[in-house]
């Protein structure tokens, strides 16, 4: 029973076993307990209990039943923290058809149904009316996601922030250690949580005859009322979003709903080296919690038990991705010291048979990648720093990145580590590194040589350059020239290794002459695709503005959008044109688009 203590308690007993008489935050999620740095419930009560705090968990706790789990430990003597669990509870529950999933990657034995659609506004909702005045915080992905006006595709309208529906006291969004401790040690030191209106990286709703002061400058965006009137006015909204998202010095958002004011605090700026260490370095078991043990492994655990996460943040700036919405712009890059200690973690595992599953981060390749000026960045209100060019400051060595792969490649244990996360090619290929001295050329033929497992898998996205520009993702040409610097170095090394793209169809701006070009110049290169997705429009991308707008919020030109499922389905079949019942219509199909 000791070995529990391990973990952070998530039944009665285990507070019993360490003599707690009260605890000082409850964490509620949507997926079950995994005490490892890549769950985000485990994150924040791994970071409290660091800062002096007790903690409890209620992992996808019944809410159909008497409620009894919301019950379990009791009122907290600080707050209730909610997170859906890492993914969008209505992502995690849907396909891009709307068709319910027959599974779940983050409840053990990949079972369906043990969370609610959304999740969070359900769990808000309950805590509230058992325990109307214990103070309830929000949080994770779906929070974050959801904190202003967003469309959501699953009800096929727009939402006001999830604060309101939720009826939460504060949301925290982004990656959240920082303003959780903050929030907590203003509770502990006799605050109000509805006091607490300058903590950045917080939102919350406010009376419009409150005045809210703060150091902070202000943007005032279209209201929800007149949101919901005008689509154009929606997608004006987005910019000023995103754009105050990724900036160094952020002005506070400030929405009007009905008659309330939602404000948003501007971000945290990003971590330092020794803060992103201190929020991976924690005691985390890195296993699921022992009551999992006879329900079935946890897909999602599987998937990055022997794996390791390298920094935070992305500046791809993709239109269709909730990265930098989340995670920010800006890189975060952990100390060498702090990855190989948990390298050295890994190999020590009783499962661990030599393989590193990956190596990574949101992009595995902008480990360390930073501007070179950084009062430049501090200037710069772009969404990519890559496209639709490569930012002159922006750092693209390589080096770091090679030290940490060869450095992992050395370890006696280590048979092999391949790289699972995707690489941005374009920042290696568009521009020559003609002295070697950013590594590019080392680094492909390292990364081919020794660190895939068979598939290095891509994301082209598309090949027509007009569906790319409005995804922010570079010329098919160069994937074309990846594709040939691979197949070079396999040839040379006397490997069997394919690469894999990844595609998406239906996605804003993409017509089926789009489609059309797509499975001819994959047709031509020799490629029966598998790596495909339908779009899905999640909250908070520009991708999802698009769709649901008809607009590009930063030109408010209209934009074409497939929308109904027969268009949809017409612009996917062009990826299996092999496939006996596609052949025929896709042929007659590209020679009316093509030509």
């Amino acid at each position: 029973m000791s070995d529990l203590l391990r973990w952070l308690p998530i039944t009665k007993k285990e507070t019993d076993l360490r003599g707690w008489d009260y605890v000082d935050v409850i964490i509620i999620t949507g997926d079950a307990y995994v005490d490892h740095p890549a769950f985000g419930a485990a994150v924040i009560g791994r970071v409290l209990e660091h800062h002096g705090y007790r903690v409890a968990l209620i992992p996808q706790p019944n809410w159909r039943d008497d409620l009894r789990d919301f019950r379990k430990f009791g009122k907290p003597r600080l707050f209730f923290g909610i997170t859906a669990g890492a993914m969008d509870s209505m992502v995690n529950h849907y396909t891009a058809n709307r068709r319910l999933r027959s599974n779940d990657a983050y409840t053990p034995g990949g079972a369906s149904g043990f969370r609610p659609d959304y999740a969070t506004i359900v769990y808000s909702n309950i805590l509230k009316q058992l325990y109307p005045d214990t103070p309830v915080l929000i949080g994770g992905i779906e929070a974050s996601l959801r904190r202003v006006t967003h469309y959501d595709y699953w009800a096929d309208k727009l939402k006001p922030s999830i604060i309101v529906d939720s009826k939460a006291d504060i949301g925290v969004y982004g990656m959240a250690e920082l303003s959780i401790i903050e929030i907590a040690d203003a509770l502990a030191n006799g605050k109000k949580m509805s006091e607490l209106t300058n903590i950045p990286q917080t939102f919350f709703i406010k009376d419009k005859t409150e005045t809210i002061d703060s150091e902070w400058n202000d943007i005032v965006l279209a209201s929800h009322d007149d949101c919901l009137k005008d689509k154009k006015t929606y997608a004006s909204n987005f910019r000023h979003i995103e754009e105050e998202s990724n900036k160094k010095h952020a002005s506070r958002l400030i929405q009007d709903v009905g008659n309330q004011c939602v404000y948003i605090n501007p971000p945290y700026p990003t971590f330092t080296q020794e803060q992103i260490d201190s929020s991976f370095d924690l005691p985390y078991t890195r296993k699921p919690h022992p009551k999992y043990d006879k329900r079935g492994v946890i897909p999602a655990y599987e998937m990055i038990r022997h794996s390791v996460n390298m920094h935070r943040g992305c500046f791809g700036g993709c239109a269709f991705c909730t990265i930098s919405a989340h995670q920010g712009k800006f890189v975060a890059s952990r100390s060498k010291e702090s990855i190989l200690k948990e390298v050295a973690q890994i190999v020590k595992m009783d499962d661990f048979k030599g393989y590193i599953s990956d190596l990574g981060g949101p992009s595995a390749n902008m480990y360390m990648m930073s501007g070179r000026d950084e009062n430049l960045c501090a200037k710069c209100a772009r969404p990519s720093c890559i496209q639709p060019n490569i930012c002159p400051n922006l750092n693209t060595d390589h080096h770091p990145l090679l030290d940490i792969y060869k450095t992992v490649d050395a370890m006696p244990e280590v048979k092999k580590a391949t790289i699972g996360s995707g690489i941005r090619y374009d920042l290696f290929l568009t521009n020559p590194d003609i002295d070697g001295k950013l590594g590019y050329r080392e680094y492909l033929e390292q990364l081919v040589s020794r660190h895939v497992s068979g598939r290095l898998k891509v994301a082209p996205e598309h090949v027509s350059d007009k569906v790319l520009k409005l995804m922010r993702k570079p010329s098919f040409s160069l994937f074309i020239k990846l594709k040939k610097q691979f197949d070079e170095i396999n040839s040379r090394h006397h490997l069997n290794q394919q690469i894999i793209p990844y595609f998406i169809s239906s996605h804003p701006g993409c017509t089926l002459h789009d489609m059309a070009e797509l499975a001819s110049k994959t047709r031509e290169l020799g490629f029966r695709l598998e790596q495909v997705q339908d779009f899905t429009p999640t909250p908070m991308t520009l991708a999802t503005e698009i769709y649901y707008s008809g607009y590009d919020p930063y030109t408010l030109q209209k934009v074409f959008v497939a929308k109904n499922s027969e268009d949809k389905l017409a612009q996917r079949r062009f990826f299996f044109w092999y496939l006996p019942e596609n052949r025929r219509w896709v042929e007659k199909m590209m020679k009316l688009e093509i030509h």
